[in-house]
């Protein structure tokens, strides 16, 4: 340790997302790769649940279904595909859109998200079951795909199986997808840094920024959490 050195800033990010957000994967690889950037910074993650699709039912919808009502047309998404594919890139992410069959309901891969959270392992969770199901497109919404990424991540087969089909913290999950609504953030991923939201004076951004802009608003808050 080199007692010269200044310490550590202290930092907690909220993190407003949905699994099935192509933008929440991009935006918190970017995320990463500022908190790399500054070893100066010693950032804690809460991992903070959204719906995108709250009224999709356990079976999902169909992929090609649910881009034409959501983007209007095959051409449009295609668009938005070869765009996410592009950015992904410079990010280390390969989408693979083409073998994605569905859009999964996220409750389910949110409460696994918070299970891990009770064992240290909600950061890799996350990049799990993006990988999973942006690049490997499998269904993040099929408790077998679940538990096998909780034994990736660490976790014990056992008692995740039995708390994926127990459905406890499923009504956890949609309050604070409600809670994120009450609090303005209507589109993710949405950044809260120091846990307060910019309506009550805290410092959140939404959407997938570039890395410097995260560090500057990092800086902000950690200047603001200095005068007090």
């Amino acid at each position: 340790m080199n007692l010269l050195s200044p310490p550590a800033g202290q930092l907690e990010i909220e993190v407003v997302f949905d699994l099935v957000c192509p933008w929440c994967f991009l935006g918190i690889r970017r995320l990463r790769r500022a908190l790399r950037r500054r070893p100066d910074i010693h950032a804690e993650l809460r991992w903070r649940p959204f719906l995108l699709n709250p009224d999709a039912g356990p079976a999902g919808m169909q992929r090609q279904d649910y881009m034409l009502r959501k983007f209007g047309g095959e051409e449009r998404a295609r668009r938005l595909h070869n765009t996410m594919t592009e950015l992904g890139k410079a990010e280390g992410i390969v989408f693979r859109f083409d073998l994605m069959r569905r859009v999964p309901p996220s409750v389910d891969a949110h409460r696994l998200v918070r299970y891990a959270a009770q064992h240290g392992a909600a950061d890799t969770v996350v990049d799990l079951l993006f990988e999973a199901h942006f690049t490997q497109g499998h269904d993040i919404g099929d408790p077998s795909v679940l538990v096998r990424l909780a034994v990736l991540a660490g976790l014990e087969r056992e008692p995740a199986w039995r708390f994926l089909t127990s459905g406890l913290e499923a009504d956890a999950v949609h309050a604070e997808n409600l809670r994120a609504h009450r609090l303005g953030i209507n589109g993710v991923p949405c950044f809260v840094m120091s846990g307060r939201h910019g309506d009550s004076g805290g410092h959140a951004i939404a959407g997938a920024q570039e890395p410097e802009v995260l560090e500057r608003l990092m800086d902000v808050a950690l200047a603001e959490a200095a005068e007090f």
